[in-house]
C-alpha cells in the first residue's frame, strides 16, 4: 500500500483538516492546525507531503522520525502541528487496514469510558451560573472556565477578588460532587498567579491551567511549591523535551494537544513520561471532531488519563460545531459526562467528505483577538 494523495481543507469555524489517500482506497483523516495560523500550517503540510507521497502509510513511527527530524531546523508549533495531523491520518489508515480502533493498536483499552468536560466561558460572570446549569442538565460532571480577562501584571485587590468570586459562583452552581477547572490562559505573571492561587484553595478547583505563559515555565517549580491547587499546563508545548522540565517542576496535569504536539505518536509518549512523574493526562482540545477522536483513542489506552476537553458549543464555534462534519454523531454522544468506548476501526469516526469540500470553498481566516491594557500596552489573551 502506498500514499497517493494528501489534501488539506480549511473549514469553519477555525479548523484545518487533512485527507491522506492510498492506492488501495483506504483513506485517513487528520486535523493539523494552529488556531489563527491555519493557512501557515496548510503550507507546512504541503511541504511534508512531498516526502510521504509514494510511501507505505503503515510505517508510522519511521515517518514521524523523518518528518520531525529530517530537516536541519526542527520543532515549533507550525511544523509540530503539521506532523500531528498527518500522524493522526496515518493511525486512522492503520486502524482501518487492520480492522481495529487505534486504542487497540496502542496496546488495548484500560477503561470503558472517558470523562469529558464542557466549556462555560467565565469572561462574563453574570452568565456563569446559567451556563453551568445548562451543562449539568446535559449530564456533565465537570466544566472549565476562564479565571480572568485581561489582567494587570500584579492584580489589584479588585481583580483578585473578581477571580475568586467567579470560581465561587461556579462552585456554588456545581455543588461538592462536580468539578471546575480554571484556565488562567497565561494572563498572569508568576507573582500575580501566586497571589490568586492561594485564595482559590478552599474552592477546590480540579486544576488551574496555564498559570503563566510557557516562556516562563522555568518559574513553575516555585509556583508548584507555593500553590495549594493542582497546576496544569501543556497546550503550547510541542514534544517530550519541552514537557520534561515542566513535569520535573511538579505540575499535576499535562495537557498536550493532539493537533499540536506531534499527534497520537508523540502524545502517547508524553503520557508515559508524565506517568513517571505521577502526573495525569488531560489533552487540550478546543478543536474539531478529528482532533477529539484522536484524543479519545489515546485516552482509552492511557492509564494516567484524567479528563478530556471537547468543543461542543464552545464560543469559538460559529458557522460550524463539533458534529458538523460527521456522517454519524454517535461517537460523540456523551453519557453522564463521559464518552463511551467504541470499537469502530481507525479513529472511530466517519467524516462527511462532501460537507468538508463544500466548507473549504468558503474557508475561514480566524484570528485570535489582540488585547490591550488600559495604558495601551499589549495584554496576554
Amino acid at each position: 500500500m502506498k500514499i497517493t494523495r494528501i489534501e488539506t481543507f480549511l473549514v469553519p469555524p477555525r479548523w484545518l483538516f487533512c485527507r491522506v489517500e492510498t492506492d488501495e482506497g483506504v483513506v485517513g483523516w487528520g486535523e493539523p492546525v494552529v488556531e489563527g495560523r491555519a493557512e501557515v500550517v496548510r503550507a507546512a503540510v504541503d511541504v511534508l507531503a512531498d516526502y510521504l507521497i509514494g510511501r507505505d502509510p503503515l510505517r508510522i513511527q519511521d515517518h514521524w522520525q523523518v518528518l520531525t527530524k529530517g530537516g536541519f531546523y526542527r520543532g515549533g508549533p507550525v511544523l509540530s502541528s503539521a506532523v500531528a495531523g498527518l500522524d493522526q491520518a496515518l493511525w486512522d489508515i492503520a486502524g482501518k487496514t487492520y480492522g481495529a480502533p487505534v486504542h487497540a493498536l496502542l496496546g488495548g483499552p484500560v477503561r470503558d469510558r472517558v470523562r469529558v468536560y464542557a466549556w462555560v466561558g467565565g469572561d462574563e460572570p453574570a452568565e456563569l451560573s446559567e451556563q453551568i446549569a445548562a451543562q449539568v442538565e446535559a449530564g456533565f460532571t465537570a466544566v472549565k472556565m476562564n479565571g480572568a480577562g485581561a489582567t494587570s501584571p500584579l492584580p489589584t485587590t479588585a481583580e483578585t477578588a473578581a477571580v475568586v468570586d467567579r470560581v465561587a459562583a461556579a462552585r456554588e452552581a456545581l455543588g461538592p460532587d462536580r468539578d471546575v477547572a480554571v484556565d488562567f490562559h497565561g494572563r498572569f505573571t508568576a507573582a500575580g498567579a501566586r497571589r490568586v492561587l492561594a485564595q482559590l484553595a478552599d474552592l477546590h478547583p480540579l486544576f488551574v491551567e496555564e498559570p503563566v505563559v510557557p516562556e516562563l515555565s522555568h518559574l513553575l517549580p516555585g509556583l508548584v511549591a507555593a500553590s495549594p491547587v493542582p497546576l496544569a499546563t501543556g497546550e503550547r508545548l510541542y514534544g517530550r523535551t519541552e514537557f520534561l522540565p515542566v513535569l520535573a517542576a511538579g505540575v499535576a496535569v499535562a495537557q498536550p494537544d493532539l493537533s499540536h504536539a506531534g499527534g497520537i505518536s508523540e502524545v502517547h509518549r508524553i503520557a508515559s513520561l508524565a506517568e513517571t512523574y505521577g502526573a495525569q493526562l488531560a489533552p487540550h482540545c478546543p478543536l474539531g471532531p478529528i482532533a477529539l477522536a484522536a484524543s479519545l483513542q489515546v485516552a482509552f489506552a492511557t492509564p494516567n488519563f484524567l479528563i478530556q476537553e471537547q468543543s461542543r458549543g464552545i464560543h469559538y464555534n460559529k458557522d460550524a460545531d463539533l458534529l458538523s462534519y460527521l456522517v454519524d454523531p454517535e461517537p460523540f454522544r456523551f453519557v453522564a459526562g463521559h464518552a463511551p468506548r467504541g470499537d469502530a476501526p481507525g479513529l472511530g469516526i466517519t467524516i462527511d467528505e462532501a460537507a468538508v469540500r463544500a466548507a473549504d470553498r468558503t474557508g475561514h481566516a480566524w484570528r485570535n483577538p489582540v488585547w490591550r491594557h488600559p495604558d495601551g500596552s499589549f495584554a496576554e489573551w
